[in-house]
């Protein structure tokens, strides 16, 4: 029996077994409970409490506008949901970069008035001070290399990041140091897939990929793209496995219609 179906709750050690024993991990990122119920109920693994939350559910251009307070609030939303998914969330832009005191206390908020299982945090060698710190501290760490939205304005743009020797280098570099700090896991994002592959191959804990090919040890979308509720975001990694935002269109376009004509409610939906 695979690890996936065989333990009701995951754990950080189920996930470096899953990659001990050649199992995708899969992830999708929720911000509130009837969403992450569904998730959780549909067999995923890893939850994510994306900063996303910043574009898909506040509608800022950005993720770096998003506060601790709120994303505190989106995973104790997540959190009363789930029972078996693994719960990891981001730790937002500009509450651990400054000293490894405010990343320790913005981490620890997190973990006590939400109740996640893990965090994650952008950045390699020079966020390290602050990452150990808090794994120090007992939390679990996920760490995220390659495109780091929260850099956005560093990068310039949101291109294809390590495509080339230098910068490639660095990324493994990063992850190995990243591994020796303690991270249980680790997110690529946007990079080439052959370099994916050399990272995963480089390291004993888990990778999971967003726009990094399929080498690597899971894989990571943002739900509301995947389930085609956000229509405005087509990047070449994206598949859509549904078409909600057509289909909620045409049931609320439904119901207008049975208002405007009397036919909702009927006899039988009225008391």
């Amino acid at each position: 029996m695979s690890v996936h179906t065989e333990i009701k709750k995951v754990t950080t050690s189920v996930l470096r077994k899953m990659k001990t024993q050649g199992e995708k991990i899969s992830m999708l990122t929720s911000y509130d409970f009837s969403m992450a119920s569904i998730v959780d109920k549909a067999g995923i693994d890893v939850i994510l409490v994306g900063d996303s939350a910043a574009n898909v559910m506040a509608g800022y251009p950005t993720t770096l506008l998003i506060t601790l307070d709120q994303m505190i609030y989106h995973a104790q939303c997540v959190v009363r949901a789930v029972s078996r998914a693994h719960v990891v969330v981001d730790m937002p832009f500009g509450y651990y970069e400054s000293s490894e005191a405010d990343a320790v206390r913005s981490a620890a908020r997190i973990m006590k008035e939400s109740g996640a299982d893990s965090l994650k945090i952008e950045g390699g060698e020079e966020v390290l001070p602050c990452i150990q710190k808090i794994i120090n501290a007992g939390i679990p760490v996920m760490g995220h290399l390659g495109l780091m939205p929260q850099s956005v304005n560093q990068y310039g743009s949101y291109a294809l990041r390590a495509n080339n020797e230098s910068e490639a280098k660095k990324l493994i570099e990063d992850a190995k140091k990243l591994e020796a700090a303690g991270c249980y896991a680790l997110v690529l994002e946007k990079i080439p897939a052959e370099l994916a592959k050399k990272v995963t191959e480089s390291i004993s804990i888990p990778t999971i990929g967003i726009g990094a090919g399929g080498a690597t040890d899971g894989q990571v979308l943002v739900v509301h793209d995947m389930l085609g509720i956000n229509k405005g975001f087509t990047p070449k990694f994206l598949r859509r496995y549904a078409n909600l935002a057509d289909e909620m269109t045409e049931a609320i376009q439904h119901y207008i219609s049975d208002v405007q004509s009397g036919d909702f409610p009927n006899e039988n939906e009225q008391y």
